[in-house]
């Protein structure tokens, strides 16, 4: 059993929906990911692009709010992966 401990500052909320992600950079590139959960500061979304590792800013848009957000983390999950982004102000 794996020992993990909650490193989670803000209270998070299950959402579902879709994220458009844009990598910007040497030609924009639109990624489409799953909206996992939400907090105040930033989501967590599933998606299958290996251009999203920690510390790539993208533009993203999502049915209630868009801006810029940084990836925090990713994580490989067999063919799809999970990527936590903060919200840049």
């Amino acid at each position: 059993m794996r020992n993990s401990i909650e490193r989670r500052r803000e209270e998070r909320t299950l959402r579902e929906g879709d994220v458009a992600l844009t990598l910007t950079g040497d030609g924009d590139i639109k990624v489409w990911a799953r909206l996992l959960d939400t907090s105040r500061g930033g989501f967590r979304a599933a998606h299958s692009h290996p251009e999203l590792s920690a510390g790539r800013e993208v533009e993203f848009t999502r049915e209630d709010v868009s801006g810029r957000a940084r990836v925090i983390w990713t994580r490989i999950l067999g063919e799809e992966a999970e990527s936590g982004f903060l919200i840049l102000e």
